[in-house]
């Protein structure tokens, strides 16, 4: 290890503020700086999506701390800055401006960026992705000047601007390869339900359909021709169709890379002091028993309180089971578990789905793998512990609304 003290984080997001919050809170007063590559300080991505897109939310919401809260605790807070390489045997990183920093420990909280539209026409003005903050202020600008936007791939950015957009007035069409949106990670009786949700808010939705270009007039996007020959007319484009983790630093540093960078139940990497955390973590998971990466709010919240204290030398582990939200038009939803694309043998719904306040299990022999409650609320802490416990189910208890989620059990 390095004879000096100091912690280096790289990845100035939600993540690595709040490693760098825990470190102070966890009584660590030697140096530490946080590295990030935009000119923002550290911010939320939900609002991005949500409050925020929809004008809802000022501006100032966004932000993970005050702007002094960096300098009163002391936090080396860098912005626009980019670093280009990590030495691990040195215990120090290079930075574009060819200063160089030594480093005790170091957290990797690079997160994820989105997934380019391999198509022509995918750079034409007009063609927007949803990541940053500036992103999000180009669409709300696309909101106000467009009449008619297309939405290339129903996931849950997708879905979530098609929603924005549809209450911002503006005719939405929205193109999916899938049969049905969301259907790798709900499957096909929970997915129709988000599909009826968008038609019946006037959305086009086409599924099962592949975009071959994004045409153009004068540089500026005109619409989405698709490879069945059909058009989609469009003022603006949002492309969300994944997003990739930031594996080059780790991938040139020499650590373990796979589905991002492999880190152990600690969030510790393949060097013993380096540590990963949130969208860039492909992270051992104690209960389920195998590593997962999740792209999701909750971890780059609170995988980084692990991660710190592991930094620290405390023996703590990230057992935490995914767990994401989101908000379309008047439906709200939480979302508690893990569960692969075939994982599972049954979905029992609990309430009524017709009107949109129910709760969905999904089970395997028996057992709760993952709950989403939507617009039935105070009842997550009930499902994470179904979820946890893995406990024989009575599966009409189950879908019983005036049986307590406690009284479950078969």
């Amino acid at each position: 290890m390095a004879a000096n003290s100091s912690f280096v984080i790289i990845g100035a997001g939600l993540a690595g503020a709040k490693a760098a919050q825990t470190l102070r809170e966890e009584g660590f007063d030697g140096p530490i700086a946080l590295l990030g590559e935009e000119s923002e300080r550290p911010y939320e991505r939900p609002p991005l999506s949500k409050g925020y897109l929809l004008d809802k939310d000022e501006r100032e919401t966004v932000y993970v701390h005050p702007s002094q809260w960096y300098a009163e605790h002391d936090v080396d807070l860098r912005l626009g800055a980019t670093v280009t390489a990590i030495d691990p045997a040195g215990h120090e990183v290079a930075l574009a401006d060819g200063s160089r920093l030594d480093y005790a420990k170091l957290l990797l909280t690079t997160g994820s960026s989105p997934r380019r539209l391999p198509v022509p026409g995918a750079d034409l003005d007009g063609v927007h992705y949803l990541r940053r903050l500036s992103d999000s202020d180009r669409i709300k600008e696309a909101f106000r000047s467009a009449s008619r936007i297309a939405v290339i791939g129903a996931g849950w950015i997708g879905l979530e601007t098609a929603a924005a957009a549809r209450t911002a007035g503006v005719e939405v069409t929205v193109l999916e390869t899938a049969r049905l949106p969301l259907l790798r990670v709900l499957g096909r009786e929970v997915a129709q339900i988000f599909a009826d949700l968008h038609t019946d808010h006037g959305v086009d939705l086409r599924c099962g359909v592949k975009v071959a270009e994004i045409t153009g007039i004068g540089g500026h996007v005109n619409g989405v021709l698709l490879a069945d020959g059909s058009r989609v007319h469009a003022d603006a484009v949002i492309v969300g169709v994944g997003i990739t983790p930031n594996t080059q630093l780790a991938t040139a540093a020499g650590l373990d890379i796979d589905n991002g960078i492999r880190v152990d139940a600690h969030l510790r990497t393949s060097h013993p002091d380096i540590h990963a955390a949130g969208d860039v973590a492909n992270a051992f998971h104690p209960l389920l028993g195998k590593p997962i990466r999740v792209e999701h709010w909750a971890n780059a919240l609170n995988q980084p309180h692990v991660a710190a204290k592991a930094m620290l030398g405390q023996d703590v582990t990230y057992d935490r089971m995914p767990y994401f939200f989101t908000d379309q038009y008047d439906l709200g939803m939480e979302y508690t578990g893990y569960v692969e694309p075939d994982g599972y043998d049954q979905v029992v719904f609990r309430g009524r789905t017709d009107t949109r306040e129910f709760i969905a299990f999904w089970l395997a022999e028996g057992r709760v793998l993952a709950g989403m409650n939507v617009n039935v609320w105070d009842v997550n802490e009930s499902i994470q512990h179904l979820v946890r416990t893995r406990i024989q189910v009575d599966r009409d208890k189950l879908s019983d609304p005036h049986v307590p989620l406690n009284e479950v059990a078969g």
